[in-house]
């Protein structure tokens, strides 16, 4: 199993459509005892939370989010945490809105401080 999540900071590699979160959200993670939770916000993002448990390596989460237009949304994301080259953590993302029609996937990786 990958190292622990707590504390770390990640950020999404590219962007994704207008009002998602993008390369320039940040991801506070949180973990313990098999439960994730994090708060997120920049770029579209006013605020976001998810919270989730974690299985192994893999996330499974719902996530909330107020985006810059006053709009909400929401949905669920199953991730799967491995490692950069460099060691840093990444998270390969499979997500679906439930407030909204959309899916896809994406790549968060850990920033260093």
């Amino acid at each position: 199993m990958a190292r622990s999540l707590d504390g770390l900071v990640l950020s999404p590699v590219a962007d994704q459509a207008p009002g998602q979160v993008g390369t320039r959200t940040r991801f506070t993670y949180h973990e313990r005892d098999g439960r994730i939770w994090a708060e997120y916000e920049g770029g579209d993002v006013v605020r976001g939370h998810l919270v989730g448990t974690r299985t192994a390596d893999t996330l499974d989460f719902r996530y909330v989010q107020l985006k810059q237009d006053g709009t909400t949304s929401s949905g669920h994301c199953v991730s799967t945490v491995g490692a950069c080259p460099d060691g840093r953590v990444r998270l390969d993302e499979r997500w679906e809105w439930e407030s909204q029609e959309g899916s896809g996937t994406s790549v968060v990786e850990e920033l260093i401080s």
